[in-house]
């Protein structure tokens, strides 16, 4: 139909009854041709909400089928009147495990200072590491003073539940001797029956190879100072029954691959050497071996095969109670390799039958001995717990005449020693 703006007729047009009845004819086939286009977007819309809901219904049906199939553990408030026990009971505790385990630890020459704290020759030290390994895993500690007279280190060892020798550099003279003494009175003890359990870190890892060998000269020497490394498991290893045994899966991987354990020694022993050796390969199983600097290989960790006696190279209690040294691991996956060590050590103390006496226990637990700080130089050790024997003052006799004129005397100048 033509434009009206082209039509000479009057400005109002007069509208035909055919044209209206063209123009409902073609917007009836607009509508119904649009109509016919937005069908399918309708439905879409409609499909969405049911296809959301649909799926919220299926993840609850899972979610349900889940815990019908491995209940959660819910607290006594959300337990069903029936489900819940009358009276709440704790489990009773294994009758066969001491719950109050108590540790020895061996004291070294020296103030672990090289003599800053104390210069004294009698001078004996424990670093605080030790102590707080001990005390992460549930145990107390009693120090046992290596050159205290025989029988009183013997009294004292009546009142423990195991023994750790420390690091540090004594492998001569009275030390070894106590070390010894002491490690043969435990295998006597586990050998009548008592279950008596030994860690032994560098050092005395060093010593009882020394000793179980029965060859002074048998270490090597090993460029392994202040090194974090990895620990090598030997081949086809059983680690049920071992220090590892308790290890997750993943954190024994890691072992291997990634440099988790503190290393500071300068000898050693190569699986080679050791194998060699009747007395130690008959005695100790070798569980690990870790490389030095310079690519030589040497046993790392070693288990007893009839003794609860484990022995490392490396050192365990850095990890978490250390930081003198630049090299010492600290990540999380380090300080579960020292709780994990430390939890060992005092599961097999508590399996010991020694209950000595309360009273002796108090007397002589390291509570009665304060730590000395030293680690403000920057290195060595944090703390040191120092055992010296205290001297009587040794005072002036002074001869007063009865008709003598004394002067003054100032009670400091009677003082002849501290």
């Amino acid at each position: 139909m033509p434009s009206h703006f082209l039509s000479n007729s009057p400005s109002t047009p007069t509208t035909k009854t055919s044209d209206l009845q063209n123009d409902t004819a073609v917007s009836l086939t607009s509508t119904s041709s649009s109509s016919s286009s937005t069908a399918p977007d309708m439905w879409t819309y409609l499909w969405i909400p049911f296809l959301i809901s649909l799926s919220k219904e299926l993840t609850l049906a899972r979610a349900a089928t889940a815990t019908t199939s491995s209940p959660s553990i819910l607290p006594p408030s959300q337990l069903a009147d029936d489900d819940s026990p009358s009276v709440p009971r704790c489990s009773a505790q294994d009758i066969k495990l001491n719950y109050r385990p108590v540790i020895g630890i061996l004291s070294h020459p020296g103030d672990g200072a090289s003599g800053r704290l104390n210069n004294a020759t009698n001078a004996s030290y424990i670093a605080a590491s030790y102590v707080k390994f001990a005390e992460s895993a549930g145990a107390r500690v009693i120090p046992l003073i290596y050159n205290e007279p025989r029988e009183i280190l013997f009294e004292k060892l009546n009142l423990v539940n195991g023994v750790l020798f420390t690091g540090g550099w004594a492998k001569t003279g009275l030390y070894f001797d106590t070390v010894k003494a002491i490690f043969k009175e435990i295998l006597a003890k586990n050998d009548a029956g008592f279950h008596f359990p030994v860690y032994a870190i560098c050092l005395g890892f060093e010593i009882l190879t020394m000793i179980i060998s029965e060859d002074n000269q048998i270490l090597e020497t090993f460029n392994g100072a202040d090194q974090a490394s990895t620990l090598q498991f030997m081949n086809n290893i059983n680690i049920e029954g071992t220090v590892f045994r308790r290890f997750p899966p993943d954190l024994l991987k890691r072992l291997s691959t990634d440099c988790l354990v503190m290393q500071n020694h300068r000898y050693g022993i190569s699986p080679q050497r050791f194998q060699e050796n009747e007395h130690l390969s008959s005695f100790f199983e070798i569980l690990t071996t870790s490389t030095d600097e310079d690519n030589q290989v040497y046993v790392s960790t070693v288990q007893a095969c009839g003794y609860p006696v484990t022995a490392f190279q490396w050192h365990p209690e850095k990890n978490a109670f250390e930081w003198g040294l630049s090299m010492i691991p600290h990540s999380e996956d380090a300080i579960q390799v020292t709780q994990h060590i430390a939890n060992f050590f005092v599961s097999e103390a508590r399996k010991s039958l020694n209950r000595p006496s309360s009273r002796k226990v108090l007397a002589n637990l390291i509570y009665n001995y304060s730590p000395t700080y030293c680690g403000k130089a920057g290195k060595g050790y944090d703390e040191v717990y120092i055992f010296a024997e205290q001297k009587a003052p040794k005072y002036t006799r002074l001869k007063i005449g009865l008709h003598c004129k004394l002067p003054f005397v100032n009670i400091e100048d009677l003082w002849t020693g501290r």
